[in-house]
């Protein structure tokens, strides 16, 4: 029987709506979330909605529900469209503009026939919350970040009127908010603090402002014993907070997902912590004078690396640097990511600090060295390396040679390093702690479970 079969032919107890924001971790971190609603409860139909396109890529992973079916939104795009490269934000604006109105359409071909039982979306697509309140049921927007950069786009305002004077002063220290005595105006998320008013991100986020206090329970990936005064700024402003991260990591040993480019076979010849592995995501690329800088830390440093690079090497790189990363490396297009973090020749993880991999990187125990590119990166570079100290920023948030050989020596030698590797030692015991069944993240779970699928 076809999934769309089984979906029509099933007498479900309800459904769960589910609206994805189909770029970057996000529609994936969703899922992570719905698959594990879904196994407890086989009854409850679980109705994705999500572009095509990010369907196609999220689903195509071996696991399966037979509860939860994938549903097809348009992209907004124009016919023909061709994305511009340096203009990463294009696809998501025009998405955004047709957004409500292409979900709304979505549903009302989808839905007839089972009765809803709640609605679940990205945070980001506030009208969710209008869709729920119409058919009187429960919404749980779900922040996929971390519970600082919720902070900062529930107190926007406040952020705007004072930094209104602070003019390009970028190391402005944040003094008007608990707990942001580390933070600087470099740091804080251009889209909704900086960027103009009437863009479609920046618009976006100002109604999700207005809009979350609203909803029925919101979830965050996070843990609350990480981000206590986080937590504490937050909780007066929603009905209902919970934190329940990591809501899309499964445990590494348990993975079936595929490492077809040998990235396990090869670390496994390496020696314990001594493996830099390199990753910044599939929304982001390096401008060409930082990708070389990185290039020539490596190769005059001598580390053995595994870097999951984005893109044609052979255009990127030099002859003679391929020559040499084929002796000192591995380049692979992809790499099964939680299983590589947690092998133990790996020592240090360079990344973007996008939160998924914040989180992966404390779940595994791996420090790292932080190269910030948009949205929350800056807040969470911060935080790793100034609130938490289990990383290292860069001198001026970007790569240099210099640089980048420093912040490897650090981390990867056994005595400099060791301090960061004691404090990660204790955030991960804080993580799996919140994860025990009487832990937070496993009691938040519980609840959200049963407002959904009761």
């Amino acid at each position: 029987m076809s999934m769309e079969e089984l979906a029509r032919s099933h007498d479900w107890k309800h459904q769960v709506l589910v609206l994805a924001f189909p770029f970057g971790s996000h529609p994936c971190s969703l899922l992570g979330l719905v698959r594990r609603l879904a196994s407890d409860a086989p009854d409850v139909k679980f109705s994705f909605f999500n572009t095509a396109t990010s369907n196609a890529a999220i689903f195509n992973d071996g696991r399966r529900n037979d509860n939860v079916f994938p549903y097809s939104v348009s992209d907004g795009l124009p016919e023909g469209y061709v994305r511009r490269w340096g203009v990463p934000e294009e696809p998501v604006e025009l998405f955004l503009k047709a957004a409500c109105g292409n979900f709304r359409e979505a549903i009302t071909a989808e839905v007839a026939g089972v009765e809803v039982g709640g609605v679940v979306s990205d945070a980001f697509l506030w009208f969710a919350g209008e869709i729920a309140a119409e058919m009187e049921v429960a919404w749980v927007p779900v922040w996929i970040a971390g519970l600082r950069s919720l902070v900062v786009h529930l107190h926007t305002d406040l952020f705007r009127q004072n930094l209104a004077d602070s003019g390009h002063d970028e190391e402005k220290v944040i003094n008007f908010l608990p707990g942001f005595s580390n933070i600087r105006n470099i740091d804080l998320p251009h889209e909704g603090i900086h960027a103009d008013l009437e863009s479609p991100i920046t618009t976006m986020l100002y109604k999700m402002e207005l809009h979350l206090p609203k909803a029925s329970v919101v979830v965050v990936n996070s843990f609350k014993e990480t981000e206590p005064v986080m937590f504490d700024l937050l909780k007066p402003k929603l009905r209902e907070l919970l934190t329940i991260a990591p809501i899309n990591l499964t445990s590494p040993t348990k993975s079936i997902i595929n490492d077809e480019y040998g990235c396990l076979e090869w670390l496994d010849k390496e020696k314990p912590n001594s493996i830099a592995y390199i990753c910044f995501g599939t929304f982001v690329a390096l401008p060409p004078h930082e990708l070389e800088a990185l290039a020539e830390a490596l190769v005059e440093s001598g580390v053995r690396f595994l870097w999951s690079f984005r893109g044609n090497p052979e255009e990127s790189f030099s002859e003679d640097v391929l020559q040499t990363f084929d002796v000192q490396g591995k380049l692979v297009p992809w790499a099964p990511q939680t299983r590589v973090l947690a092998h133990p020749s790996v020592g240090v993880y360079i990344s973007h600090c996008g939160w998924n991999s914040v989180l992966e990187a404390i779940m595994e125990g791996v420090p790292m060295i932080c190269r910030p590119f948009v949205g929350d990166n800056g807040l969470n570079v911060r935080t790793i390396g100034c609130e938490w100290k289990v990383g290292l920023g860069l001198p001026n948030g970007i790569f240099t040679k210099d640089g980048v050989m420093k912040a490897m020596e650090t981390i990867l030698d056994p005595y400099k390093g060791d301090q960061i590797r004691s404090n990660l030692k204790a955030l991960k015991h804080l993580a799996f702690k919140a994860n025990e069944p009487e832990g937070s993240s496993t009691k938040n779970f519980n609840s959200l479970r049963k407002l959904l699928t009761k």
